[in-house]
């Protein structure tokens, strides 16, 4: 998959020769709507012998527009390439956001995709504030001979999939709500920190890993997760929050993962953490004995999770 971040690459990539169809939207997460709308895509040039092609654009983490991400940058691309992506445009949102709906149609799908067809769902918009909607688009991509597509809302328990009701599901614990909505497991692969080294103390070393600001956060409590460690999956429990026994400092949020089959060092490196179930919200616990206890059976509820569910890629 090749990625553009400004309209003069796409532009000198002459493979984009042959035409686009292009999947238009932000895509965070790259959930089961998502994926209905680039497949579609991908389907449109697979049978007319063109690209399959992305335009979307990139916001800071500060911003607040879109929400909490739900996946980092390179976790966008891996499922976009796995999609069938061929062309994946991202510009920074603020080289593009004061183009005119028709400058955008212009500029992006005609001169720089070369589109022949287009795709997005019925709440696409674009251009300066937002003034283009689906029928403008239509209006405008018609006499450049590009057909537009709207593809259906995918429905999850009777509402639209969105990536709207995924966060709101991952910060009340509900994560078979958000896989599903997903269509693979929650990831995340934040680098490995230092910490204070008490799991290893304990008898239960953990990594830690520290959500970036501008990222989604799932409930605090104890979850079922597992680990991706030199290309092998490890069965682990994850506790996300302030850690109230032993956090005296006020400290923030921190996700740290105890992995009972596996032993070695992870600093700086970023293993895949995947979410499966969450099992308990988190407590202050009397004495680290019963901290110990309940990370002990988190990680025994894990490996008999995985027991019943064998890990596959």
């Amino acid at each position: 998959m090749k990625v553009y971040t400004t309209l003069q690459a796409l532009e000198a990539d002459l493979t984009v020769s042959r035409g686009c169809s292009v999947a238009l939207g932000f895509f965070d997460g790259v959930h089961l709507g998502h994926q209905a709308v680039i497949r579609a895509a991908a389907t449109d040039a697979a049978e007319n012998g063109r690209s399959a092609a992305v335009f979307t654009f990139q916001l800071p983490l500060s911003s607040t527009m879109k929400g909490g991400r739900l996946q980092d940058e390179a976790e966008k691309h891996r499922v976009m390439e796995s999609l069938g992506v061929e062309h994946y445009m991202e510009p920074p949102f603020e080289d593009v956001c004061g183009l005119s709906p028709e400058e955008f149609v212009d500029q992006i799908l005609h001169r720089g995709f070369k589109a022949r067809a287009v795709f997005c769902g019925d709440n696409f918009t674009f251009g300066k504030k937002a003034a283009g909607n689906v029928e403008m688009l239509r209006q405008l991509c018609a006499p450049l001979g590009i057909r537009v597509q709207v593809v259906p809302m995918t429905q999850y328990q009777g509402a639209p999939v969105s990536s709207t009701r995924i966060r709101a599901a991952l910060a009340a614990g509900d994560i078979p709500a958000v896989n599903a909505m997903l269509g693979r497991p929650y990831r995340i692969g934040f680098a490995v920190r230092h910490g204070k080294g008490l799991g290893r103390t304990l008898g239960f070393p953990t990594i830690n890993q520290i959500y970036p600001e501008g990222f989604a956060q799932p409930k605090y409590g104890i979850y079922i997760t597992r680990v991706k460690v030199n290309g092998q999956w490890y069965a682990g429990a994850t506790g996300f929050g302030t850690r109230p026994t032993v956090n005296t400092t006020g400290e923030g949020a921190t996700c740290e993962t105890f992995i009972p089959d596996f032993s070695g060092q992870l600093y700086g490196e970023e293993p895949e953490l995947e979410f499966y179930e969450y099992i308990a919200p988190s407590q202050k616990f009397d004495t680290l004995e019963e901290l110990t206890a309940c990370v002990n059976g988190a990680a025994a509820k894990a490996k008999e999770y995985f027991a019943r569910h064998p890990m596959d890629e």
